[in-house]
């Protein structure tokens, strides 16, 4: 039980010093990547950038604990920053310290959430952010996030918004004020990083970056001449805390956010734990445990000063490549992260925000993915509908809004599918046992007008027990002159509810008193145990159940009863 909660007693006893050097080179390198990453993804949830740091230093070693992934890059992470900044920007705040720790509680507060749903087993719930819904959303997301650091990149004061429209409004008031000093370090900043990354992606084009902007300012004095720069940048460890009464006193308002913040993080991080995951890997991932390691880094990091983070992309993409094999890389992440707050942080003295919004634009320019959508044009309008109307609604109505609605809106897509399910017509292929869709195999069905042979290709519940209804009944008034038997293929039902079972009860009695003998061909075990004990089988009668629809044609037309085996095998039932 221990080993199930903690996986580094599992992997740590086998550690060996060929898997440390690359954990060594994978730590240095994300741990340096993560430093201006960090105060830039601080600076996207509207903190000072040292919350940053904080969100990069405790929640990687309590992942490192308790996770099961051995190259998730845990940290601050450019969506739940926005996020972070939608919910709270929504909420009345005065003054930055109520924002800090509205910031801070959220980390608890998703970290909780998450915490239940892992001991819940409830880790499932992430598949109903469908691919479409959470393509629409991050693309979306993606250019508000680049949007909202024009006002770094211009050094104008831009009102900020989490609406395209009023955020590119607010944009050209300001339009006359743009400081061409600024402008010239950020667009520098955007192509230094592109040009780096082409030469060499292993070069951290970030940290780079940030080093030639902070000696030009430095060096040519430009904070005089009003770029503004980050200035003082807190040094030493984050500080125990607790939650104040004020924060507490607003649990109900942040509900909703925690909420977004713990599926979407969730998704995020076990999305790409998966991609990366190779199949020699001693770990095996566990999506619950996955769940309560990710919430207690989250619950832990919110006393010292963190705000709420998950596994990122990039991190994790550069921790695969440089070599990670267990969760000793992010110990060693964490390590250089402290090692900057308590020495390193004078250094951020003349950083100019253009350079960290160059940075971020450079990031989450990368998510907005174009690629998928046209695919989904090419063969699923009906998705490619769902992404366009999530990206829509997330781009100019807001964040949250827009992957609520999309989940929504795929959920009665969903229902939709199954309310009106496929259904087909068979007839037998000529020459051979085989029954398929007259309509697609025209020229090879023998199509026999006195048998009705209809599969149903879904579960048959209350949503759709008056839509097979519906059209059985149409089959069966298209073909009533000769029309003597009907057979219902179950092969694709793997369910059917008490609604179903009352339909079907009514509507048997209904064909058999009209004269038509009903047979089931190929019902599942399940579905065979639910005849039974419902009294469906006393209605059908237990001679007219088949293994399969050419036995019970072969019955119908020529008398031909199954063998012993196949009528024990259309009979079985788990109350027998």
């Amino acid at each position: 039980m221990i080993k199930h909660l903690f996986p580094i007693l599992e992997w740590l006893p086998e550690y060996n010093q060929s898997k440390f050097y690359g954990d060594l080179s994978a730590g240095l390198t994300v741990g340096v990547m993560l430093i201006p990453q960090g105060m830039a993804y601080a600076m996207i949830a509207g903190l000072p950038p040292v919350f940053g740091l904080y969100a990069a230093f405790i929640p990687q070693l309590i992942y490192a604990l308790m996770g099961t992934s051995g190259k998730l890059g845990v940290g601050p992470v450019a969506m739940d920053s926005l996020l972070v900044a939608s919910g709270l920007g929504a909420l009345s705040l005065s003054g930055i310290d109520q924002y800090i720790q509205m910031a801070v509680f959220l980390a608890l507060f998703m970290g909780a959430i998450q915490v239940l749903m892992g001991l819940l087993k409830m880790g499932f719930l992430v598949n109903f952010l469908s691919k479409p819904v959470i393509s629409g959303f991050t693309s979306a997301a993606a250019l508000i996030i680049g949007m909202s650091q024009l006002k770094h990149l211009l050094g104008t004061d831009i009102e900020r918004s989490n609406q395209i429209q009023q955020l590119l409004y607010n944009a050209f008031l300001t339009i006359d004020q743009i400081h061409l000093g600024t402008l010239t370090i950020g667009i520098i900043g955007i192509l230094g990083i592109l040009l780096l990354k082409k030469i060499n992606p292993r070069i951290p084009a970030a940290l780079v970056v940030t080093i030639l902007g902070i000696l030009a300012v430095w060096g040519f004095g430009m904070e005089q001449t009003g770029v503004k720069i980050v200035s003082n940048v807190p040094s030493g460890l984050p500080e125990l805390s607790l939650p104040s009464e004020f924060v507490l006193s607003n649990v109900n308002e942040l509900f909703p956010i925690a909420l977004t913040l713990a599926l979407v993080a969730f998704m995020e991080a076990i999305s790409v734990a998966k991609a990366v995951e190779d199949e020699h890997s001693k770990l095996n991932l566990r999506p619950n445990q996955e769940l309560i390691a990710l919430g207690f880094a989250n619950v832990i990091g919110s006393f010292f000063q963190s705000y709420p983070t998950t596994g990122g992309f990039s991190r994790t993409a550069v921790n695969n490549q440089t070599g990670a094999s267990t969760p000793m890389s992010l110990i060693i992440s964490a390590a250089v992260v402290g090692a900057t707050l308590l020495f390193l942080t004078p250094l951020f003295y003349y950083l100019p925000n253009a350079v960290l919004a160059s940075i971020i634009m450079v990031a989450v320019f990368g998510l907005i993915d174009l690629k998928y959508p046209k695919r989904l044009w090419a063969y699923r309008k009906d998705e490619f509908g769902l992404l366009v109307f999530t990206f829509l609604v997330t781009l100019t109505v807001g964040i949250t809004q827009g992957i609520l609605f999309g989940i929504l809106l795929s959920l009665l897509l969903m229902v939709y599918r199954t309310a009106q399910p496929h259904y087909a017509v068979l007839g037998n292929i000529k020459g051979s046992k085989y029954y398929r869709n007259i309509n697609r195999f025209k020229e090879d069905v023998d199509e026999d007008t006195e048998v009705l042979i209809f599969r149903f290709d879904a579960q048959l519940y209350f949503g759709n027990k008056d839509f097979f209804k519906s059209e059985i009944s149409t089959q069966i008034e298209t073909r009533k002159e000769g029309l003597k038997s009907i057979i219902i293929n179950a092969e694709s039902m793997n369910y059917i509810d008490s609604s179903g079972v009352f339909m079907l009860d009514k509507l048997l009695e209904k064909l058999q008193k009209q004269g038509y003998k009903v047979y089931i061909a190929g019902a599942i075990g399940p579905v065979r145990d639910i005849f039974k004990n419902s009294g469906l089988e006393e209605r059908i009668g237990s001679n007219f159940l088949f293994e399969n629809t050419h036995e019970a044609h072969l019955f119908i037309k020529q008398n031909i009863e199954p063998d012993e085996l196949h009528k024990k095998i259309s009979h079985q039932s788990s109350s027998m």
